[in-house]
């Protein structure tokens, strides 16, 4: 019943639905690529009629379109970045269905493709939303650690991420922390996205079909994150005929394979890649680097088939596991496997239904030692997920979207193994449960020409679930009771509301005023000690003593393009209010702690900030330039003396240059510069004797700055077109060209010279890191 009235609420927020007195008919299909039978995504479908007047939509994230048009004759656009437009003459006097295929320039330059911006000419100025989406043809030829074309050196360009550092994959968005970006690979959330401890991310490029970032304006469909959402999708594979491509560095290599299942109706995809840094090891004569491991790889699967000419289904997954060991005394693992079963079916020419079940499971493990010495750990996170999603296209000037799902969470915190020699216990912690659920509803509407919105609301659920033990504890921190719950008992429920609001006012055709405003809830937390350069970080739920997390987030935006999109410059502001944030106590134990919801505070956040780009899409130099001023603080009773201090992912400028000089048709020049303010981080102001031992001493929170960081690289890419069938290229690159010993940690220690004074001492990653890739492409 509850459900109901809310769908009934909502659907009035559908305030302008133009009546119309003529008969009515609805275009709708498909739209691939000709060259492998792809979808493709966000295709423009323009109608023109008799007097000039226009009336479009773009195509879903499945390649679906549906425009509903008065009886009449048009003329039917379909235009795409980087495809000959394709144009159509039609009489509308019934419903039509007309699938379409978009070809390739066929007098395309080797380097035509490589463009900065992945998306339509003044498509950054017309579209409702602000979210950024990547070239992943340009990403291949970016100057990359190792020479591995890696996902996230393209989104940490953008004005609104911050890297979290060298070494590090995960990234922060407008004052978030690493756990509050939702990252999607078809559909299934990563909880660890890198591999080698942050200097790779888990994502192919070979095996990716599109990656899409929303940092404000959020659409209803998305949720459980506070800061920002990367949805990823993998390729579908080629349809048309087999295609092999891969690529042989000198860390990594990698192999795709696209082939049909039956021409035209399916297709699969498989690629793989691994480092093998570990291979050259066993020629040591060392006998513990020959046992050391030092290795990833992971595997990208996909397959699709259509039953019927309404009927599709797809199945995908991700397996991905890293190894790294020194001998028998030392081990660490980890790895994600994702599992994605769609089905996507048409219930009419103008109602889309995409179900799917999503399966997700994260494990890490380390160790010491073996045998009676050895002392391991391993914590798990498992989500099992169901989701059903609509998309019905309304009308000319309303585009609905509606929906649910339902997240079953297990988390194992941490599972220890000890032997008899280490002094310490086994134990078998309890798991964690939780349900998360979800319903929304967002309209995309046009009102007239200058003004779209994209407005909608999403309430989503929460219950901490048995079976397991439930405690709580004083405003102190101290145990007072603990409580015993059956399996599927509910310990707390949270709910609530989360409004969402995009809209874009078009000043001119190559200007636009954007505003966005976004809430959001958050049930799961990442633990991260914020006194030391490398935490020790925990999942947890909400529990009845960790409430949700909340953001407010609400942005202004002016974008203008000039010379006829050659240039698109952006500026934004915006501020993000954050509730029950989370943070240790002052001299917590992070380790292994059974009562580590005792040791918790929480208090509020805030940040803000301006940001800047300005981009070159096309020419022989393209590139962009992007600046971010920034502040963001929290504030907690129990810390500071109550005081706000900086947030570890505060930085007050963070710089970034990204460009592309076209040499001639087969040879590119790349490089990037890169320059932001330190971390914000706790040193000790001073020292103490405790029974003749030198104990550090501590006062303001996070009242220090790690050095700045900057850095260059460059690559250059040589393009080899060998035959129709066959191509190849090379790509040099360098990575950090001046040599810059950026600060990865800051440690304390007594001096040789006066064991009375400790002493800073920095550890550097990187120095100069050169490196090359040969890929090549079967076609």
């Amino acid at each position: 019943m509850m459900r109901t009235k809310f769908l009934s609420v909502l659907l009035l927020l559908i305030i302008w639905l133009p009546a119309n007195s003529q008969e009515n008919y609805t275009l709708s299909g498909q739209i691939k690529d000709a060259s492998n039978g792809e979808d493709l995504l966000f295709v423009d479908v323009i109608a023109q009629d008799s007097v000039n007047m226009k009336k479009g939509t773009s195509s879903n994230e499945y390649g679906f379109y549906s425009l509903t048009l008065t009886e009449g004759s048009y003329i039917i656009t379909y235009r795409a970045n980087g495809y000959t437009p394709f144009i159509k003459s039609i009489v509308l006097d019934k419903d039509t269905k007309l699938n379409v295929e978009l070809k390739v320039p066929s007098d395309i330059q080797e380097f035509d493709d490589v463009v900065i911006t992945a998306t339509k000419e003044d498509d950054n100025v017309k579209k409702v939303g602000t979210e950024t989406k990547i070239d992943l043809e340009a990403l291949k030829l970016m100057p990359s650690l190792g020479g591995e074309p890696d996902l996230m050196r393209m989104v940490i360009a953008d004005p609104s991420v911050k890297t979290a550092g060298e070494g590090n994959a995960g990234y922060y968005v407008r004052g978030g922390g690493l756990d509050q970006n939702l990252i999607l690979l078809d559909e299934a959330p990563v909880y660890n996205p890198t591999h080698l401890l942050g200097f790779f991310s888990v994502f192919n490029g070979d095996a990716l079909k599109s990656a899409t970032v929303y940092k404000g304006g959020i659409p209803s469909e998305y949720g459980g994150r506070t800061s920002s959402v990367m949805d990823i999708t993998m390729k579908d594979g080629n349809s048309k005929k087999l295609n092999v491509s891969g690529g042989i560095g000198l860390i990594a290599s990698r192999l795709t394979i696209e082939a049909p299942i039956v021409k035209d109706k399916g297709s699969f995809m498989i690629s793989g890649r691994r480092t093998y840094a570990d291979l050259f090891l066993k020629l040591s004569q060392d006998e513990t680097q020959r046992n050391t491991q030092l290795f990833f790889y992971d595997l990208n699967l996909k397959a699709n088939y259509r039953i019927t000419d309404k009927d599709r289904v797809y199945v995908s997954g991700y397996f991905g596991r890293d190894k790294l060991g020194v001998g028998d005394d030392f081990g660490l693992n980890w790895g994600n496997m994702t599992g994605t079963l769609r089905w996507n079916h048409l219930f009419s020419d103008k109602l889309f239904s995409n179900t799917s079940l999503i399966l997700s499971d994260y494990d890490f493990e380390f160790g010491f030692g073996q045998d009676e010495d050895e002392i391991a750990l391993q914590s798990v996170i498992k989500d099992i997920n169901f989701k059903q999603d609509f998309s019905y296209f309304l009308n000319s000037n309303n585009k609905l979207k509606f929906g649910f799902n339902s997240i079953y969470h297990t988390i194992e915190p941490g599972n220890i193994r000890a032997g008899e020699n280490t002094g310490i216990s086994s134990r078998e912690a309890d798991s964690d449960y939780g349900l998360e659920s979800a319903i929304y509803i967002q309209n995309e509407q046009k009102i007239g020409k200058r003004i779209t919105l994209n407005y909608g609301l999403r309430f989503s659920t929460f219950q901490s679930l048995g079976e397991g033990k439930a405690y709580t504890y004083s405003e102190d921190g101290d145990l007072l009771s603990e409580e015993n719950f059956e399996s599927w008992d509910v310990i707390e429920n949270y709910n609530g509301f989360e409004p969402r609001l995009s809209g874009n006012y078009l000043l001119t055709e190559t200007s636009s005023l954007k505003l966005g405003y976004n809430r959001n809830f958050q049930y799961l937390h990442l633990l991260t000690s914020s006194t030391t350069s490398t935490p020790n970080d925990v999942w947890i739920m909400s529990s009845n003593n960790v409430e949700p997390q909340i953001a407010d987030q609400i942005a202004l935006g002016y974008f203008k393009n000039f010379k006829r999109n050659t240039y698109e410059m952006s500026a934004e502001v915006y501020y993000k209010s954050m509730q029950n944030a989370i943070d240790y106590r002052t001299g917590s134990n992070t380790f292994q702690n059974e009562f580590i919801e005792g040791d918790l505070v929480y208090g509020v956040g805030e940040s803000y900030g301006l940001e800047l780009s300005l981009k070159k899409t096309k020419g022989k130099f393209t590139g962009w330039i992007n600046y971010s001023l920034s502040k963001t603080t929290r504030q907690f009773d129990e810390i500071n003396n109550g005081e706000k201090f900086s947030a570890r992912q505060d930085r007050t400028h963070d710089i970034s240059f990204t460009g592309a000089y076209q040499i001639n048709k087969k040879l590119a020049l790349t490089g990037n510069f890169v320059y932001y303010t330190g971390d914000a981080v706790t040193f000790p102001t001073g020292q103490y004797s405790v029974a003749g031992v030198t104990v550090p001493s501590y006062t303001e929170r996070n009242g220090y700055r790690m050095p700045d960081y900057h850095r260059l690289d460059l690559g250059l890419t040589w393009i080899r077109k060998d035959t129709e069938k066959f191509e190849s290229s090379w790509n040099f690159s360098l990575y950090n060209v001046y040599g810059r010993e950026n600060a990865y940690s800051i440690d304390f220690q007594p001096s040789e010279d006066n064991p009375n004074v400790n002493e800073a001492i920095q550890l550097s990653l990187f120095k100069w890191i050169p490196s090359f890739t040969y890929n090549f492409k079967f076609k």
